[in-house]
């Protein structure tokens, strides 16, 4: 088929935008790029780098998505596979607290970081930061490529994309605004874009036989296998300890189920579903007690909600710290320290933050549905917080524990100090011509046009919760497999089928199966790989070709010339 010159095409129909939307703003960039996640920025950075005019859109009021949004430990498992402008953006962040400035709430003596990210006395980057932080380096990375950033713009997702044959012409926001550009790129964590412009996709877990598989479908299991014969733990972690009744009447299946408990068995191994792993919000909290904010208990509150948490504490058998054999002995959260006394908290164990199973409908809902469905996580989150720290069925050393924490006075919007930005793991999946899978992650099938490097190891949380065939209340869904070495990520995996569209690129809801994407999901993966997007969105405007006929050689010249670790 003939591809007529991108710039020239869309000049043409620059014109035509400003008769038709007469009424509202029009603008053009050569490149736009829809969702100003961390992806989003690294990928408007690298594409003003090139020369290009770029257009950055961000749905909410806030840039850097979870990196300024709560994630502070860096989850990467390997950080040597961080190049480009994602280990700029991380030498950044250590630049920022060499400044004496940044340290109001601790000395910067007195911080020691940990975990999997630790900085070394000798490296020029920090893996460790408040969202605040983040958000401040971020918008000065952005303010130095003097790029536009449009707040507030959702996509309409009804109509809101014209294509003509396979190419995206523009895009409209509900507010009216149209955007018009050479390429686009989708770099939102919900795939809005790649959706309405037509392009395949999939939500929720293949069966194992799907792509030959064997930790994705259904896992109801305490230990899987990988292909390679490797443990993964499964159900052994993040779940309830032994014989935590699932009724509101203890004993009484007649009385029904507590809240958020599935009906039906566990059902079968390896089969595939439409669930999604659990979200949460990665909270930023503070032990300090003039920026402390205490935890409140939310309006909605509902005590039957927590009457698991209260049952799995009360089957322990012998010392509380005993009830595990990892984590935190007393308290069910991962809380890692960040600079100014403050964390990053995350989800451990059976009954913690992670709200297992209300997140299902959340990929395809409209937006007024999906701020319920955030509202919901969050009055969630804020009761069990409250709970954890002030509820009397709660061992008093939990709450003595719990209760010295609280949300941050200088970190969010929000009146209460919680953050907008909810966890999204994962929601709507790409499938273009090449889908990452299990055997990519364990090396078992190597790719040939690598635009970045994953090396975390496939990670879901869990999907559901259920009665298992003891009667006892069970989550599932839960993989823990470790990956060996870090493996490529495949230029095929970021851009649709040619047939469904020329001139889209999706470094976030790229082409992955729901066991591989639980490896590739990390924050400075997809920093990566949205600047290895901008890259190819350059490339293939200056040879006014689509973005599925680069040569892969000039491209990969680009790639590591850019700094990007490509093996």
């Amino acid at each position: 088929m003939f591809y007529l010159t991108l710039r020239v095409m869309n000049r043409l129909v620059v014109l035509f935008l400003f008769v038709q939307f007469s009424f509202g703003q029009s603008h053009r960039a050569d490149i736009v790029i829809y969702g100003a996640t961390s992806s989003g920025v690294t990928a408007a950075i690298e594409a003003s780098r090139l020369g290009n005019q770029v257009i950055l859109i961000e749905p909410s009021n806030r840039v850097g998505g979870l990196t300024t949004g709560g994630l502070g430990q860096t989850d990467i498992g390997n950080k040597q596979v961080i190049g480009g402008i994602a280990l700029e953006f991380y030498q950044n962040i250590k630049k920022y607290y060499e400044n004496p400035n940044s340290w109001i709430w601790q000395e910067k003596a007195e911080y020691k970081d940990g975990g999997q990210t630790r900085s070394s006395v000798t490296e020029d980057a920090m893996w460790t930061f408040e969202p605040s932080a983040a958000l401040t380096v971020l918008n000065q990375m952005i303010d130095d490529e003097k790029i536009k950033v449009f707040y507030n713009e959702r996509l309409d997702r009804k109509e809101g994309v014209k294509k003509i044959e396979n190419i995206i012409k523009h895009i409209v926001m509900e507010s009216g605004i149209v955007f018009s550009g050479d390429v686009f790129i989708d770099a939102t964590y919900e795939g809005d874009l790649l959706a309405s412009s037509g392009i395949s996709y999939t939500v929720g877990r293949e069966s194992n036989s799907k792509y030959g598989e064997s930790l994705n479908g259904n896992q109801p299991n305490t230990l899987g296998k990988t292909l390679k014969n490797k443990i993964s733990k499964n159900g052994a972690h993040h779940n309830f300890i032994f014989g935590v009744d699932p009724y509101i009447i203890s004993g009484n299946p007649n009385s029904g189920l507590l809240p958020y408990i599935s009906k039906g068995g566990p059902g079968i191994e390896g089969e595939g579903d439409k669930g999604i792993q659990a979200y949460c919000f990665r909270m930023t909290l503070t032990d300090h007690p003039e920026n402390r904010i205490p935890f409140r208990k939310p309006e909605k509150y509902n005590e039957l909600n927590y009457e698991l948490l209260f049952r799995n504490y009360e089957a322990a058998n012998g010392n509380l710290e005993d009830m595990y054999s990892y984590g935190d002995p007393l308290v069910p959260w991962i809380n890692s320290l960040m600079p100014n006394r403050k964390t990053d908290t995350n989800n451990q164990k059976g009954f913690s933050t992670d709200f297992i199973g209300q997140n299902w409908d959340y990929p395809e809902a409209s937006y007024e549905e999906r701020e319920k469905i955030i509202d919901h996580h969050r009055q969630y989150q804020q009761g069990l917080m409250w709970t954890l720290a002030y509820h009397p069925r709660i061992p008093k050393k939990v709450r003595d524990k719990v209760s010295v924490w609280g949300t941050c006075k200088d970190e969010y919007e929000r009146e209460d100090g919680w953050q907008n930005q909810l966890y999204i793991r994962e929601a709507r999946r790409m499938i273009s011509d090449y889908v990452m899978t299990q055997k990519n992650c364990e090396s078992i099938e190597v790719i040939n046009d690598p635009i970045g490097m994953a090396a975390y190891g496939m990670d879901s949380h869990n999907v559901r919760r259920y009665v298992n065939d003891l009667g006892f209340v069970e989550n599932e869904g839960n993989v823990e497999a470790y990956v060996e070495k870090p493996f490529p990520i495949s230029y095929r995996s970021i851009i649709p089928k040619k047939s469904e569209c020329e001139n889209l690129v999706v470094p976030v809801c790229l082409s992955a199966s729901h066991i591989a994407f639980g490896s590739i999901r990390m924050e400075p993966v997809f920093m990566v790989l949205g600047q290895s997007s901008a890259i190819i969105a350059n490339l293939a405007i200056e040879k006014n070709i689509a973005v599925q006929d680069l040569n892969y050689n000039k491209l990969k010249s680009i790639l590591i010339d850019k700094g990007q670790i490509l093996e």
